[in-house]
């Protein structure tokens, strides 16, 4: 997927969600949300992810406060959950929502935030998307919200918007 942000001075990771997805053998899933489950490997997620961005700096020379996190679907609402704990450049959330408390356990200076979302999702509904919007400008979180035409997806479009928040939050 990088190359399609055509930003050569830019290192790009892509972490792997730590538990299998239950309806898909190659999918890949940070906690589990069938109802009898729900959230089940949340916690132990959130430590994974944040101790995997806490040591980017010692293996590629890049401080937290130049690294822009995000995520798509449910890696789109662990990029708020975590990325509200730590001094990020920036998040961006595609087609994300907020897990339970999200308000009450993040802390710190909050990062600008980039929020896109396809009106036609029918995996997470755009009502998520303006719950986040509501809930991090009320935090004070600076924010700037897209919609697009389209479902549950990345577009070109969102690709686009992603590489200009990555120029304007994290250049090179």
């Amino acid at each position: 997927m990088s190359p399609f942000f055509n930003l050569p001075n830019h290192q790009f990771l892509f972490p792997n969600a730590p538990f299998p997805f239950p309806n898909s053998p190659k999918g890949r899933a940070w906690y589990d949300l069938r109802k009898e489950n729900m959230y089940e490997g949340l916690a132990e997620s959130q430590q994974l992810l944040i101790n995997w961005l806490q040591s980017l700096e010692s293996t590629t020379g890049v401080p937290l406060s130049r690294t822009i996190l995000s995520g798509f679907s449910q890696g789109g609402a662990m990029t708020l959950d975590v990325g509200l704990k730590l001094p990020l450049a920036g998040l961006v959330v595609m087609s994300g929502y907020l897990h339970p408390d999200i308000a009450t356990t993040a802390k710190g200076d909050f990062p600008p935030i980039v929020i896109m979302h396809g009106r036609y999702d029918q995996v997470v509904p755009l009502q998520a998307a303006l719950k986040i919007r509501e809930v991090t400008e009320t935090m004070g979180i600076a924010v700037k919200y897209h919609e697009f035409d389209t479902g549950h997806e990345v577009s070109p479009e969102m690709l686009d918007v992603l590489r200009n928040f990555v120029l304007t939050y994290s250049p090179a």
